[in-house]
């Protein structure tokens, strides 16, 4: 198996676990990770469709879907009415903060057949990629 192989085998068992946690709370995992991006702050829906990389109207329709749960609500920018802002409600912030915080805690099992000094390696390159990667460090509890 090559570099590339490995990769996409790690993605495969990270977005699995991912899902089996989103799953647990009746959450897909966009859904989970929209949620997860609005906990702490409102964000503009453009940010959204940039971050994670979807069409406006894909991301209109799960936006939507969330909305009509009672766990995200939309609102004119102050600054800017044209604006578009997305945040998320108290139930969905009640959501947000528990799925993420299992995700937190859960997710590391992936790498749990790993020892000690592997795991420190794989948070070290885990956080300078994503550093490097520009995704915004909000979504930490």
């Amino acid at each position: 198996m090559n570099y590339g192989d490995k990769l996409f085998w790690l993605s495969v068992l990270i977005q699995r676990r991912y899902a089996q946690i989103c799953a647990e709370y009746d959450l897909t995992p966009s859904q989970a990770t929209l949620l997860c991006a609005v906990k702490d702050e409102p964000r503009q829906m453009a940010y959204f469709a940039a971050a994670l990389g979807m069409t406006k109207n894909a991301l209109s329709q799960l936006v939507d879907r969330t909305e009509r749960r009672g766990l995200v609500g939309r609102a004119s920018s102050e600054q800017d009415r044209r604006v578009i802002m997305l945040g998320v409600t108290p139930a969905g912030k009640v959501l947000a903060e528990a799925v993420f915080a299992e995700t937190v805690k859960r997710l590391p099992d992936v790498a749990g057949n790993l020892d000690a000094d592997g795991q420190r390696d794989l948070e070290r390159l885990a956080t300078a990629i994503v550093d490097a990667s520009g995704v915004p460090a909000s979504t930490s509890s």
